[in-house]
């Protein structure tokens, strides 16, 4: 069973879009996720054209992925690095704990990640 950063069963991310490694909704990450997608964050424009900047398109609809294109407001199991990347550039999206996956802390303190912990109102 996976847990979140919590130490808690892991919750789903976002069905719509399907999002996770394994497009089952969830942060889950196994030896084969090498970008290690472990962070339910909520995109912001800024961080979008961030990590289009940076050569990860997330904008642009892949139908042959059945990948729909994100648009601010989404919630997306981002690459822990990448959302590490965009914390140090000031555009890191928040993100919603109980749906990160403890993986994530092998590479952020859970205080920089409750920092920018999604709360109703963001």
């Amino acid at each position: 069973m996976f847990r979140n950063v919590f130490g808690e069963p892991l919750m789903p991310c976002s069905l719509d879009p399907l999002t996770g490694f394994f497009r089952n909704g969830c942060c889950e990450t196994s030896p084969q996720d090498l970008g290690t997608h472990t962070v339910c964050a909520v995109v912001t424009a800024e961080f979008l054209e961030f990590s289009k900047s940076r050569g990860n398109d997330l904008m642009t609809p892949r139908p042959e992925y059945l990948f729909p294109g994100l648009k601010p407001g989404d919630k997306w199991c981002l690459c822990v690095m990448r959302w590490v990347e965009a914390k140090n550039a000031g555009v890191a999206p928040f993100v919603v704990l109980e749906a990160t996956n403890e993986a994530s802390l092998h590479y952020v303190t859970l205080e920089e990640l409750v920092a920018l912990a999604w709360r109703s109102g963001n």
